[in-house]
């Protein structure tokens, strides 16, 4: 590239450590620079306007220029831009939003831990657990089983619990203790002639069948996203964690749910876990907690675990845990404004009302001869780019398939993202209209048009 020197791009080259970015490559095609957004549109720094198709990261539920967020912001930044929660101290808005998360849980919880992303949460549901045990005098009942394809972050301990290879190679991970146990998709895993429900059994054999061999006395707990996300969007096989459930409650293992993509309404309800009937020890929020509008996240606790925290602190003192961030007031403050248009808005009912439009929409993709499999959960999807339908074959992962159709979908004014297996997700903000839904997979089809001209003859 010639750029001119003190250009934003060259200085971005210069000078910015990407995250989840090839550097090699980056120091040759430099970024994509976006400047401003509206609504469920971005902006190139060329003026070039897109439809952003994954909410960001999935997390940008209310879209780009809500205002009332920004508000929300900026009141608390004149009346007090930042306080911590550290020695019984404590700021109204943290208070306030514990308050209703508390009250709008969809199992019965106790207490609410802050944090400022998904992975610090799920790095202290680690240290909650390993924590819990002790206080309970169980010092061997310490390890954790993850599913691989799961993403559950990107810290030493949460990065061990993702189950996916990128997160874990060249960086020493997984850490001891983390186990993984089979991936639940169907489509992919199941033996030939096997329903969903035999294939759900099965995983819950293999599961119980590793507790066994670990022994129960040792595992302390098993994290599941409601459907797999940054694996794929994968929504669970039919009776998975009904089966799932019952092996856990048998062995006393903490059932920790990560609702970091899920929760806020991304399929229909305030959580995942009202979809699928989960009962959750802990659970793991973020992304749409504030509509990305600020970082935060939260870790939210059952009553017994909270009083294993109380009996911790009489045996040992200050419970020696958190950040400088914690319960920070602009991001508690903004969380709260968000909450507050979720409901007034009534987006659970507003998205409840796109989902069947959505669903046809993907399923139709389905039918492509690249396609090998398309699905959904709500208003989130994933379409699975394969060499040979017939035969479930994917793409040599050399051709990077599910890249080139990533970056064809810029050229038609979309912004995907392509995931594990030349997968390509969508999960556009949740005010999304019907007429903006069809507009997103016109344009995807365009793409995947091109998609066919270039690997159509493989």
């Amino acid at each position: 590239m010639n750029l001119n020197v003190n250009s934003p791009h060259a200085r971005d080259i210069r000078s910015h450590l990407h995250p989840y970015t090839n550097a090699d490559l980056h120091a040759q095609v430099g970024p994509h620079i976006f400047s401003r957004g509206e609504g469920i549109y971005v902006y190139d720094d060329a003026g070039k306007r897109y439809i952003e198709g994954l909410a960001g990261l999935w997390c940008t539920a209310l879209g780009f220029s809500e205002k009332r967020l920004v508000e929300a912001a900026t009141r608390q930044l004149n009346t007090l831009p930042f306080y911590h929660n550290f020695t019984h101290k404590a700021t109204e808005p943290a208070i306030e939003l514990a308050d209703y998360l508390v009250s709008r849980a969809p199992v019965p919880m106790s207490k609410v831990f802050f944090a400022s992303s998904g992975s610090e949460a799920n790095d202290t549901q680690v240290r909650l657990v390993w924590y819990y045990n002790n206080v309970l005098g169980r010092p061997n009942k310490k390890k954790i089983i993850a599913r691989w394809g799961a993403y559950h972050g990107i810290t030493v301990a949460s990065g061990s619990l993702t189950g996916l290879a990128y997160a874990q190679q060249a960086f020493d991970l997984p850490i001891a203790g983390i186990l993984h146990t089979h991936c639940p998709h169907h489509h992919r895993y199941a033996e030939p002639g096997e329903s969903e429900e035999e294939f759900s059994a099965r995983l819950a054999a293999d599961l119980e069948a590793l507790i066994e061999r670990e022994g129960p006395d040792t595992v302390a707990a098993f994290i599941a996203e409601p459907f797999l996300g940054a694996g794929g969007v994968v929504p669970p096989p039919k009776g998975y964690f009904e089966k799932i459930q019952p092996i856990l409650a048998r062995h006393d293992i903490l059932f920790i749910v990560d609702e970091v993509i899920s929760a806020f309404y991304r399929t229909g309800q305030r959580f995942a876990c009202e979809v699928y009937d989960l009962k959750p020890d802990l659970i793991t929020i973020a992304k749409a907690l504030s509509s990305a509008y600020q970082p935060i996240a939260a870790v939210m606790m059952t009553e017994p675990i909270y009083q294993a925290v109380v009996e911790g602190s009489r045996r040992f003192g200050s419970f020696g845990m958190g950040f400088t961030y914690t319960g920070h007031p602009v991001p508690a403050a903004v969380a709260l404004e968000a909450q507050r248009i979720y409901d007034e808005r009534d987006i659970g009912s507003h998205v409840r009302s796109l989902i069947p439009q959505f669903r046809r929409r993907i399923e139709r993709l389905g039918e492509r001869p690249l396609v090998g499999e398309a699905r959904c959960a709500g208003l989130i999807g994933g379409i699975e780019l394969v060499a040979d339908k017939a035969a479930r074959r994917n793409f040599d992962p050399q051709r990077k398939v599910g890249g080139w159709t990533m970056n064809k979908a810029l050229d038609h004014g979309l912004v995907v993202r392509a995931l594990v297996n030349d997968t390509i997700a969508l999960c556009p903000p949740l005010i999304i209209t019907e007429s903006e839904i069809d507009d997103l997979f016109d344009r995807l089809e365009r793409t995947l048009d091109d998609a066919a001209r270039e690997f159509g003859d493989t």
